[in-house]
Order: C-alpha cells, then structure tokens, then sequence
C-alpha cells in the first residue's frame, strides 16, 4: 500500500485528480465511488498499477499518470503489457516504451524489414529504435548497426567548419552518438567504431553500397530529398532491417525542395513488409511541457491552413 500511495501520497493524489471516481483509503482497502462505468475505469487502473508493482518495477508518478491515460482512453491494450515490456537494460536502467503508440512502433519494428516512425519531438522516435538496434546486435540477429542522418543545418547556415572530414560532420552526428552512449557502455564504443561493428555517417555515404545483416536507422528523415530517400531505402540488403524516423512539420530542406518522408508515404503506404507508425503529442515523454509546445504548435498550423483555406475561396 505504501508504494501504492507514493511519497507523501504523491500516487493517490494523481488518482483524484485524474479518476471521475472519488477513491478512499483505509488501511490496506481501496474504495470508489461515483457511477458504474467511473468506477469500473478506476477499478481497472488500481489493478494494473498493482500489476505492474507486483513485477517489481517502481512506480513513479508519470507511470500512474499514464495508466490513468491509457485506461481512460478505452485502449485494448492493457497499460501494464505497455509499460513493463523490456526492450534493454544498460548500467542499472531499463528501456521501455511508455505509450501506446511507442509499444506499437517496438512491436512493428520486430515483426516488419522496414519501418517509418513519425512523429514530433520527444516521442522517442529515434532513442527507441536505438535500443532496438543494439538489443538485436546483443542477440545476434544482425551483425553491426548503421546510423545515419542527413547533414541539413538547422535553419542556419554554419559556413566551412574547420578540422578533418570527421570533425565537420561530428556535429551533425552528434544526437547518435548521445543515444548510443546511454545504452552502450562508453569504453567499448569506440573499439565497436574502430571495427565498424557500429558505424555512424552521413547519409552522403550510403550511396553504391548494399547492407547485408544489418540493422540500420536514417534519423532526421524529414531532412531528405525524395531521391535520397529512394537511394537510402534500396540500400537494404540481406537478412537486414531498416527504421527510419522523423518529424515532418520540422523540415530544414531549402524553400520547395519535396521532403522523402512526406513523399514516401504516398509511395510505400500498403506495401507488404513496410509499416508507418505514426505518433503523436500524446507520446511525447520528455518535459510534459513539451507535448503543452507540440499541441499549440499544431493547433495554430490549423488555423494558418484553415485561413489561408478561407482567403483561397473569397478571392475566386
């Protein structure tokens, strides 16, 4: 009952909060309150918030706070499957998907060869097929892991950077490397660089080659032409598996130039083999103010299209 409740009742304040029921405690009895179907969701979120504490993982108050989401949301995926799926363990943390959609994106990765996550900022996108790339690399499904982005500046223009070819397009990079230290210990890292066992680059050097036993990432996606992305996408070789991840309402391609993520939705949509996991603000799972940023963001792109819809039929 104490993990229960949390610190100071930090957990059963959240249930108040975020239940229609009105919930009381009294020993190591829990009561709701309220109409039938009120109750019944709360009786569905006391139980798989006891679910996931009986597999020993802690509760936190975003867990409950996403169970509470789940449930109320009438998911057919109960929230404790969602949340206690391991996908890697590295230096005392565990890698799971936190949502619904993230625990779709993880499944579709393992049962199709390639695999578009898109999404806004924060919803895991890339940290999440990271961890599925080294898990396969640790069960050895694949031989060596591919990482790749787009060298496209950030609405900025950076001029000539100094140092070796690897110091100039360190930067660009930079993001990969971060994921990959969280899940890889940091001393083999560069030994698995050296051997090429884990090989990071700019997309520029996936022309010509075909990728056997791999399992290989294109970040950024949103920041390829449509002719980069077929490039990229006929890449795939044998016994291999590609992820390819973006945000495509952050474009950083120059005016009127087609972005291949847009594109090859309309292209690969149906094609056997081939999945589009598409998340939302509701996935995002860094700072909660971030998904606040996503969905105002999103809700003034309407009404900048809704606009310019509407001064598009008074002027015919």
């Amino acid at each position: 009952m104490v993990n229960f409740l949390g610190p100071a009742d930090e957990f059963l304040r959240i249930l108040e909060r975020d239940l229609d029921a009105d919930v009381f405690v009294r020993g190591d009895e829990i009561t709701l309150r309220g109409d039938a179907a009120a109750v019944g969701r709360g009786a569905e979120v006391v139980q798989e918030i006891l679910t996931i504490l009986r597999t020993g993982q802690g509760l936190t108050a975003d867990v409950v706070e996403r169970v509470c989401s789940m449930v109320n949301s009438a998911s057919s995926t109960s929230a404790s499957d969602v949340l206690t799926q391991n996908i890697l363990s590295s230096r005392g943390r565990t890698i799971r998907p936190k949502t619904l959609n993230q625990k779709r994106y993880v499944d579709a990765i393992d049962k199709h060869t390639v695999v578009f996550g898109i999404g806004p900022a924060g919803t895991g996108k890339t940290y999440l097929a990271m961890a599925k790339a080294v898990q396969a690399l640790q069960n050895k499904t694949v031989n060596r892991i591919i990482l790749t982005r787009p060298a496209v500046e950030a609405g900025e223009h950076l001029g000539f950077l100094p140092g070796t070819l690897n110091d100039k397009i360190d930067p660009y990079l930079r993001p990969l490397y971060d994921a990959l230290h969280d899940m890889v210990d940091p001393d083999s890292i560069p030994r698995l660089l050296t051997s090429g066992t884990i090989e990071v680059a700019p997309l520029a050097f996936m022309r010509g080659r075909t990728l056997n036993d791999a399992f290989i990432i294109l970040d950024e996606a949103q920041n390829t032409s449509m002719e980069q992305m077929k490039m990229f996408l006929t890449r795939l070789g044998f016994d291999s598996k590609m992820v390819v991840t973006g945000d495509v309402t952050q474009v950083d391609l120059p005016t009127g130039a087609r972005s291949g993520l847009r594109g090859v939705q309309d292209i690969l949509e149906g094609v056997d083999d081939i999945t589009f996991c598409r998340l939302t603000n509701f996935d995002v799972v860094r700072n909660k103010l971030v998904g606040r940023i996503v969905a105002a963001y999103d809700k003034f792109e309407e009404g900048q299209q809704g606009n310019a819809r509407g001064r598009g039929r008074s002027q015919r």
